[in-house]
């Protein structure tokens, strides 16, 4: 088969947003398939927001440290073989379609037994079998929504991270945080150890009671670990990181956002936890790991005069951080948004948060069958902007091309910019519109 045909026959198993409860399809499936999960330790992620991030920074100190590691995120920005990473770079499209093929028989003989196999399914038994099959040291595991009942759950991680947890996907996780956390805790397996990102209290109280029924040992970023010091630089920002085992200096990151901070305090718990044994890692190592970290479609600076800036906030955790970054680290005289964002998010408040800092607002579509009808998210945004700060296109480059205008109006492109938010998909058409690359 070619890529195409490939990704064409995995999109017509549904939408990964539609979840269905059940681990039966996707057990039966890696029994038929020998239990690849099991053939090295993984590092299984979850939370809210930060997911996507700190793998990347798991997986590159790990690679640091000269380990072959696998690591598998959701959603993609471009192409779906971004999910599924070897070595850093996503599988060729020779490759995926080769374990694409290899799993195919095993998909249909699933089909037809216990019922059709989902497009998120699928992709994590792809995953699984590609990791077997390189084979990898070590396996990054992000979950794609919740935990308890994600299809990456049939792992047992030897380290469960869990990043900022806050409202999101309500209608399937649930309609408050205790809720919700308690969903994210079934990553939490006997005898593993929980890295817990800060958190609000009642998703605290969950967490920390699921780690002790399951023997669990806790590492609490702000206790065990955590950012003891901050300071915004050139590109980034540099940072004294107090590990489980040792204190790290002046390790830059080339990341925007505090909470990037967190997350690298998080992946730096997670990799001392999985090494085992009481010594720190090598800080030269650590250095060398931070500084070449990227997180594509988070705070991306993908264009220079005036300076555009892409970021998947797609709720009001995330959108909270990206303004705080953006105040941070950009300073900006004249900032015009371009938001589209999905139908079930909670628009209203994600509007809000935005507003402070946005001289205006142009309000479109994405590519995605979710994405809200322009015109009612421009009903929504002249209510909190006044209509004389909303512009309305109803193609996402339309859009960009008004804000950039807008952005444009001052003459003064050093202090003028461009934010491009409310979804990965919104991201991802910007990117490819803009022609980002996926991979820097």
């Amino acid at each position: 088969m070619e890529y195409q045909a490939v990704e064409k026959a995995i999109l017509q198993r549904g939408v990964e947003w539609v979840v269905d409860p059940t681990l039966d399809r996707i057990h039966v499936l890696m029994d038929l398939l020998g239990q690849p999960q099991r053939a090295y330790p993984v590092v299984h992620i979850t939370g809210t927001n930060g997911k996507s991030s700190t793998a990347r920074m798991i997986d590159t100190l790990l690679r640091e440290r000269n380990l072959r590691v696998g690591r598998f995120t959701s959603p993609h920005l471009t192409s779906m073989r971004e999910r599924i990473a070897l070595d850093g770079q996503p599988l060729s499209e020779d490759k995926f379609v080769e374990i694409y093929e290899d799993v195919r028989p095993y998909l249909e003989l699933v089909d037809e037994r216990q019922g059709t196999l989902s497009f998120f399914e699928t992709l994590t038994a792809m995953a699984y079998a590609a990791f077997a099959d390189a084979p990898v040291d070590v396996a990054v595991i992000e979950v794609g929504m919740g935990g308890t009942w994600d299809a990456t759950n049939v792992a047992e991680g030897a380290v469960a991270v869990v990043t900022p947890i806050s409202l999101d996907h309500v209608n399937y996780l649930g309609p408050d945080i205790e809720t919700i956390a308690r969903e994210k805790s079934g990553i939490i397996k006997s005898g593993a150890t929980a890295v817990l990102a800060q958190q609000p209290v009642e998703a605290a109280e969950v967490l920390m009671r699921r780690a002790a029924e399951a023997g669990a040992t806790v590492a609490r970023e702000g206790l065990e670990f955590g950012v003891t010091q901050r300071e915004v630089a050139m590109g980034g920002q540099l940072l004294r990181l107090q590990g489980l085992k040792g204190v790290y200096e002046e390790v830059f990151l080339p990341l925007f956002g505090e909470y990037q901070a967190g997350n690298a305090a998080c992946a730096l718990a997670a990799v001392e936890a999985l090494t085992g044994g009481d010594d720190p890692l090598d800080s030269e190592i650590v250095r060398r790991a931070f500084a070449q970290v990227s997180s594509p479609g988070r705070l991306e600076v993908i264009r220079r005069g005036p300076t555009v800036v892409v970021d998947a906030a797609h709720n009001p955790g995330a959108m909270e951080s990206v303004v705080q970054a953006m105040e941070e680290s950009f300073g900006f005289s004249r900032l015009v948004a371009v938001i589209a964002m999905m139908a079930d998010k909670d628009v209203t408040s994600v509007l809000e948060l935005l507003e402070p800092i946005v001289e205006e607002v142009v309000v479109t579509r994405n590519s995605s069958p979710r994405s809200m009808d322009p015109e009612e998210l421009a009903a929504l945004a002249e209510g909190i902007f006044g209509s004389e700060r909303v512009h309305e296109a109803a193609r996402i480059d339309d859009a960009i091309d008004i804000a950039l205008g807008l952005a444009e109006e001052t003459g003064e492109f050093a202090g003028a910019g461009v934010l491009i938010t409310g979804s990965v998909v919104t991201v991802g058409d910007a990117r490819t519109l803009l022609k980002a690359s996926t991979d820097r």
